[in-house]
């Protein structure tokens, strides 16, 4: 199972919330993020993230959307993060930008 951020949302993602303008992260984990990943999780399969082709992503649109999965479904991170896997050759880094969010999320629900 995948997702290609850049074909299957947007070239350029927005911001955090929708409020804020078009494709943003609250919008990309409602649509696309969150049912691809509980279908993926029931399947016990992987779901790849393909990240490159776009122009760049903006950090609170890769929190509110990857975080979000965390805080906004109580998931477990470490599920969460054994479910899927990236892609990403324009910017290797992002992966663990991205793991890193999805750890994190569950401290900031609690504080």
């Amino acid at each position: 199972m995948k997702i290609n951020i850049c074909n299957d949302f947007s070239e350029t993602p927005g911001a955090r919330y929708r409020y804020e303008g078009d494709f943003s992260g609250e919008e990309f984990r409602e649509t696309q993020l969150a049912p691809k990943y509980n279908e993926a999780h029931r399947k016990r399969e992987k779901l790849i993230i393909e990240l490159d082709g776009g122009y760049g992503y903006p950090t609170s649109f890769l929190e509110e959307a990857f975080g979000g999965l965390v805080r906004e479904y109580d998931y477990d991170p470490k599920e969460v993060n054994e479910t899927l896997e990236f892609i990403s050759n324009d910017e290797p880094s992002l992966e663990a930008e991205i793991r890193g969010y999805i750890l994190r999320a569950k401290d900031k629900k609690n504080g």
